[in-house]
Formats: C-alpha cells, sequence, structure tokens
C-alpha cells in the first residue's frame, strides 16, 4: 500500500476555496468549522469571492431570479413542442372553416357525382374538429407509460413525429383530393397533443428548484395560451387565412415540431428521473449543475437523494393502482375534480357566445376576428401574470380565488344577457363580463391545475397521476364540445347558472381540502397529505371506539 502524503493546512484551504468556486467534484478537506481562512489572506482572495458570488446571482427574468440562462432556454425549448404546439391547433382550425367544408362539397361531388346533404357536411366536419380531443385521450393514456420507459425528455423528442406526419397529411389533403387525409393529421396532432400535455408539465417540474417550481409550470399555460394566440393570427386573412393556403396554414403546425428537435437534445434529462428511475448518479449531478449551477445543485441533489430513500423498493404505479391506494386517496379526488372542472367551467361556453356580443355590441363582421385575437391576447397576458404571482401569492389563493371570480361573473354575465334589449349599454357590458372571466380563467385555474399535478405526487405515482388527469381533462373537453349545443338550446344564456354551480363548488373545494404547496419539497407535500390522512383515521378510530362504547 502506497504512503498517503501528508496534506498541508495551506492545501487545506486552497482545496476549500476551490469547492466554493464552483467545483463540486473537489471535496473540501479537513474540517470547514475548524480551518478557517487566515487573516492575511483574504485581501488576496476577497476579489475572487465578490466576484463569483456576483456570477451566482444568476440571471433576472421578470421577478425570477434564475440561476442561468440554461434553465429558461430548456423552458422555451420543451414548451415550443408541447402545450405551444397543442394550444397552436385548437385555435389555427377555426379560421378555414368555410374553406373546408367547400373543400369537402366539391371532393364528394368529383367521387360520387351529387351534392353532399348538410347532415353528411356537418357530420365529416365535426369529426374533423373533435377527432383532436380522441386523440388526446388516446395521447395522454400512452404518455406516462412513454415517460417512464424514455424519460420524459426522450419521449417529448419521440412525439414530434406524430406532428411532422399529421402536417405532411394535412398539406397534402386538398392536391390529393381526400378529406379523409385531414381526419387521419387531427387525429394524429391530438396524439401529440396528449403526450405533451401529459409529460411537459412533469419534467418542467422536475427540472425546476423549488423556489421557481410554480413560476416554470406555468410555462406550459403561457406558451399553451400563446399557441392559442398565434393561431387566431396566422389564419387572418393577411397571413394565411385566405381561400388557397388553408392547407399550408394546417402544415405549419411541423414548425414547432422542428424547432424543438433541433433545441431539446442539446439539454439533460429530468435529474430525478436518472437518479430515482435509472439510478445514474453521475448523469443526474452533471444534469443538475447545468440546469442550477455548481452553487445550487449539492441542495437539490440532496432533496432528490431523500426522495429516493423514501422509494426504495417502490416502482412506478399505474393509474388503476392510484385508485387502490388510500394514501394518495385526497391527491387523486383532487386531480380528478381540478382537470374535470377546468374544461366545465364554462370557458369555452364564452368564446362560443363571444361572437354574438361583439355583433350585439356594433363590431362589422369583418372585425368579428380581430375581437377574438384581443381576447387570445387578454387570456395569454393572464397567465404571463399567473407565472409572476404564482411564487408570492402561492397556488391555493390563485386558483380558489379564480374560480370564485369566474362565479361572479357567470351570475354577471346572465344578468347582462337577460336584459340585452333593455339598454344599449347591456351587449358592452356582457364583453366586459367576457374578458373577466377569460382573465379570471387564466390568473388561477388555467396556470395552477397542471402545477399541483406535478407537487401533489411523488415519482412512483407522478406518471400514473398524469395520466388520470389528462384522461379526465381530455374526456371532459369532448363531454363539453359534444353536450354544450344541447344545453345552450335548452337553458340559453341560464346555462350559465350550470357553470356558476361548477365554479363556486371547486373553489370551495380548493380552500377545505387543498394544502398550500408553494415552496414546499416534494417530500414535504407528501407530508402534509399524510398528516391530513392521519388526523381522519384518528378521528374514525374515536368515532368507532365511541360507537362500541354505546353498545
Amino acid at each position: 500500500m502506497q504512503q498517503q502524503p501528508e496534506v498541508l493546512p495551506s492545501q487545506v484551504n486552497a482545496a476549500s476555496q476551490r469547492s466554493h468556486r464552483g467545483h463540486p467534484e473537489r471535496q473540501p478537506l479537513g474540517n470547514p468549522e475548524r480551518d478557517e481562512m487566515p487573516e492575511d489572506y483574504m485581501s488576496e482572495y476577497e476579489p475572487l469571492l465578490t466576484k463569483e458570488g456576483k456570477k451566482r446571482k444568476g440571471i433576472k427574468f421578470f421577478c425570477f431570479q434564475f440561476p442561468n440562462k440554461f434553465l429558461l432556454l430548456v423552458m422555451f425549448a420543451t414548451c415550443i413542442g408541447g402545450t405551444f404546439q397543442c394550444g397552436y391547433n385548437i385555435s389555427v382550425i377555426n379560421a378555414p372553416t368555410k374553406y373546408v367544408q367547400d373543400f369537402i362539397n366539391q371532393t364528394w361531388r368529383q367521387r360520387y357525382q351529387t351534392e353532399i346533404s348538410k347532415d353528411v357536411l356537418t357530420l365529416l366536419w365535426s369529426t374533423i374538429v373533435s377527432i383532436f380531443t380522441i386523440g388526446g385521450f388516446i395521447g395522454v393514456s400512452i404518455g406516462g407509460t412513454l415517460s417512464v420507459k424514455l424519460g420524459r425528455r426522450g419521449t417529448l423528442l419521440a412525439n414530434n413525429a406524430f406532428s411532422l406526419v399529421a402536417a405532411l397529411l394535412m398539406g397534402l389533403s386538398s392536391s390529393a383530393g381526400s378529406f379523409e387525409l385531414l381526419i387521419i393529421g387531427r387525429l394524429l396532432i391530438g396524439i401529440n397533443a396528449g403526450i405533451a400535455l401529459c409529460v411537459e408539465p412533469m419534467f418542467l417540474g422536475e427540472i425546476a428548484p423549488t423556489s421557481l417550481r410554480g413560476a416554470m409550470g406555468t410555462g406550459s399555460s403561457i406558451f399553451l395560451t400563446g399557441g392559442i394566440l398565434s393561431g387566431q393570427v396566422m389564419g387572418l386573412k393577411e397571413v394565411l387565412g385566405g381561400e388557397q393556403y388553408w392547407p399550408l396554414l394546417l402544415s405549419t403546425t411541423c414548425i414547432p415540431a422542428l424547432l424543438q428537435l433541433q433545441l431539446l437534445p442539446w439539454f439533460p434529462e429530468s435529474p430525478r428521473f436518472l437518479l430515482i428511475d435509472k439510478g445514474d448518479e453521475e448523469k443526474c449531478k452533471k444534469a443538475l449543475n447545468q440546469l442550477h449551477g455548481a452553487a445550487g445543485s449539492d441542495s437539490v441533489l440532496e432533496d432528490i437523494q431523500r426522495e429516493k430513500n423514501n422509494l426504495v423498493g417502490f416502482k412506478a404505479k399505474k393509474p388503476w393502482e392510484l385508485f387502490a391506494d388510500r394514501s394518495v386517496r385526497w391527491q387523486v379526488i383532487t386531480i380528478i375534480v381540478l382537470n374535470a372542472a377546468q374544461q366545465l367551467n364554462g370557458v369555452n361556453a364564452m368564446y362560443f357566445y363571444a361572437d354574438y356580443l361583439f355583433r350585439q355590441a356594433g363590431i362589422a363582421e369583418d372585425n368579428i376576428p380581430y375581437a377574438t385575437v384581443g381576447t387570445g391576447a387578454c387570456e395569454c397576458l393572464t397567465a404571463l401574470t399567473c407565472g409572476m404571482l404564482v411564487e408570492s401569492l402561492g397556488r391555493k389563493v390563485l386558483i380558489s380565488g379564480g374560480y370564485l371570480l369566474m362565479s361572479i361573473c357567470c351570475i354577471l354575465f346572465t344578468v347582462t344577457l337577460a336584459l340585452q334589449d333593455v339598454s344599449p349599454i347591456f351587449p358592452y357590458l356582457s364583453v366586459a363580463c367576457v374578458f373577466a372571466f377569460v382573465l379570471s380563467f387564466g390568473l388561477g385555474p388555467g396556470g395552477v391545475t397542471n402545477i399541483l399535478t406535478t407537487e401533489m405526487f411523488k415519482q412512483t405515482t407522478r406518471p400514473a397521476a398524469f395520466m388520470i388527469a389528462g384522461s379526465v381533462n381530455w374526456l371532459s373537453f369532448f363531454f363539453i364540445g359534444l353536450l354544450f349545443p344541447f344545453i345552450v338550446l335548452g337553458l340559453q344564456h341560464y346555462c350559465f347558472l350550470v357553470f356558476f354551480v361548477v365554479c363556486l363548488s371547486v373553489g370551495i373545494y380548493i380552500i377545505v381540502v387543498l394544502p398550500e404547496t408553494k415552496n414546499k419539497s416534494f417530500v414535504e407535500i407528501q407530508q402534509e397529505f399524510q398528516s391530513r390522512r392521519s388526523k381522519e383515521s384518528k378521528y374514525d378510530e374515536e368515532g368507532a371506539l365511541l360507537i362500541s362504547t354505546s353498545l
């Protein structure tokens, strides 16, 4: 055995200083509490320490302090091919409605030498629009499983294949004379959206520092609303809204996919996935150094190690296993309630009534698309505001306050619609209610729901939780799209009283059940729910004891 060289005190101090200046691979020698830098060295090292302290501050983006630009860039690379893509395909199909229907009519006439019936035309157009939601349900059903097998980043990259094939099919549909290609393309782009909405919030939540988890989580909703707004703008007649451009308009969905394929491979996989799921500590440390910087990676690594130690012997669970697990009962109930309410709260109904109200307010028919773009811009700005407030006000205040404000808007909207003919001012008040409702939705439910799904579950249950949440969300989307016309036909503007009940009930549920998750680690959030479960078990035991004693 070779004799170890003697370590001099000066070497100890130098090694210690190197470690504190961003070299985590070199561990400080000796006892840091005992081995302090001599005073005569301070004058020499103070400029270096001050310089390094400034470098650690990172960059400021809006009101948030990010450790480096890397974290911002990975959020952009993730969201541009994820929720931005989803929002874009939700809105871009609206602009060419008349042109696509004319194309279906012309294709039918060429094939069968007869005019298509109105009912068949409506059925085919409804299929093209609504099959997107079926694709979304399929995507979210496989997204969680893919995220475990391929990793979070790997799944997002592979997901772009659906987008590229869909863009090709929809772009060629007109020249091929086949509306079936439109249906298949919309199905594939729906699968892309379902996978993205399942995996992207999970990935952002896992790579974010605890203090920025809410801000980065709202990135999904910011890019979703940005995608909706971009689809509305691209559909304007001055851009690609002309009749001859509709195949090109629908095929532009390949642009976000190509951007993500160029950018995302440069960034690391989720550190939590690398350590907890794969057991690769070296890659985890490397990813943390890239994402959080050397100064901030140690505390995050300790948090991930602590979570891994709590999950020893546990495997990733399937969605049906979560329903049987009493330890996550309240978390599962909460994500079901929140994701169902996100579609059933009436925001889609507001958009449905928007065109009618714009006409009532005297806006010219040709200018209504621009007013619709205004509502999209309003929702986008509100999502940005939510991102800036989520770390200061907290998740619970924003989402419960959002639902309570929406319930108030439902009442006011119902009253103003009932009084449309009483005074010319009421159409304008109704338009104001539309914008207030959209603002309230974007400020809370639109931005916070996905964050909570990430935060309320552990690494082994998170993919299954997103599969459940996404399935409920897409099924609710399909349900409201199918039944809403009949609800409006039966109740007319009083349908918003139904949405009032939904919004008020969910707001009260959040206040009573949901704990605040701001600035808490995943382990601490789990402990809060376990504490609630322990109290319930204690009350149940005491109740059973009282009953048995009385008997």
